[in-house]
């Protein structure tokens, strides 16, 4: 099965290869208003790709201060996962929108059991996890005024490895733009799906890979 993995696109719509699933990892725009939504939507909807999933992220603000009005914007063909799976050509495929503390942007927590217990509603037996923040570790560095640093999320770090001893084949995410790429450790590829650098120009292209 091929996996089309975006994310980070921020209001940019760029060129997307074919696969059996196309997952958007979150940050589709740039402050989550309707107008930015909308226009995300009817594009990645128009995407011939059979299944298409997404996952919000941080700037996708209108899925935590108003989610009823941000799903009533989804198109039918797109699956929207929220601390949920769904089942797709028997895969078990979850998606969280989680990350640590950032900022004032959405879906944000601090860092230990709080996100731990998020981390904890992944069913043992999932073989695709979609999350926006990447684990911490694993195609997660940036650079700040403290230099080069790991982003990531402990405590999904310790449940991915947990998940890798499963089923996991494959986790996307994205959050990171500078972490742009493709990992394989414990059995399992890990991709970071950012397109946008870090002044949000889509430099970047899809990543493809087959499970």
């Amino acid at each position: 099965m091929r996996l089309v993995c975006i994310s980070d696109t921020h209001n940019h719509q760029i060129e997307i290869p074919p696969g059996d699933i196309l997952i958007h990892a979150g940050d589709a725009t740039n402050t989550g208003t309707i107008d930015e939504l909308q226009n995300f939507f009817i594009w990645f909807s128009s995407l011939p790709h059979e299944h298409k999933i997404f996952v919000a992220g941080n700037h996708d603000l209108l899925f935590e201060r108003d989610k009823a009005r941000a799903m009533s914007l989804l198109d039918d063909g797109i699956i929207y996962l929220e601390d949920a799976w769904v089942v797709v050509n028997n895969m078990k495929i979850y998606g969280s929108p989680w990350q640590p503390v950032f900022y004032e942007w959405a879906f944000c927590l601090p860092r230990g059991e709080m996100l731990a217990n998020k981390w904890k509603l992944i069913p043992d037996d999932v073989e695709i996890l979609i999350t926006h923040c990447p684990p911490y570790g694993i195609l997660d560095k940036a650079s700040d005024e403290r230099g080069i640093v790991n982003e990531g999320c402990e405590e999904l770090k310790r449940r991915v490895e947990i998940l890798s001893r499963n089923k996991l084949k494959a986790h996307i995410f994205g959050h990171i733009h500078e972490a742009n790429g493709v990992l394989e450790k414990y059995g399992v590829k890990f991709v970071n799906a950012s397109i946008c650098d870090e002044i949000n120009l889509p430099t970047r292209k899809p990543i493809v890979i087959d499970i």
